[in-house]
């Protein structure tokens, strides 16, 4: 990898950020948490990062709220998004991607379903 990528992981469930994290940093990307949707609003004050690998299923903000939130401005409208989520409906998964998410990745998940839809969009080269 020529420069290292920063990702946002952003999910209420500290082991699936701990998981997320895991794979990303062996595969050479900047890792940065947030635990909630408001986090992730005040992280993206701090920098804008490559990618972020969002839940649905959140307390106070889900992620859907935070996707409408993050498409609808026009400085991070071209940031990224993998949904990555236990809600595995038809419904859920076109709601995601009608809201602007560019990849959907159910749980549970494999390391390779992830790479593979971090290099779909970050143009970088198969896992």
């Amino acid at each position: 990898m020529a420069e290292e990528k920063t990702i946002v992981v952003v999910d209420d469930n500290p082991d699936i950020v701990s998981i997320v994290r895991t794979i990303l940093e062996g595969r050479g990307y900047s890792v940065i948490s947030a635990y909630s949707g408001e986090e992730l609003f005040t992280r993206l004050e701090e920098g804008k990062p490559d990618l972020i690998i969002l839940d649905i299923m959140m307390p106070n903000m889900d992620g859907l709220q935070v996707l409408t939130r993050l498409k609808g401005v026009p400085d991070t409208a071209s940031i990224p998004v993998i949904l990555l989520t236990a809600k595995v409906q038809y419904e859920d998964v076109l709601g995601g991607y009608k809201l602007g998410a560019d990849y959907y990745i159910t749980k549970p998940f494999t390391s390779t379903q992830l790479i593979n839809g971090i290099n779909l969009l970050l143009g970088e080269e198969k896992a």
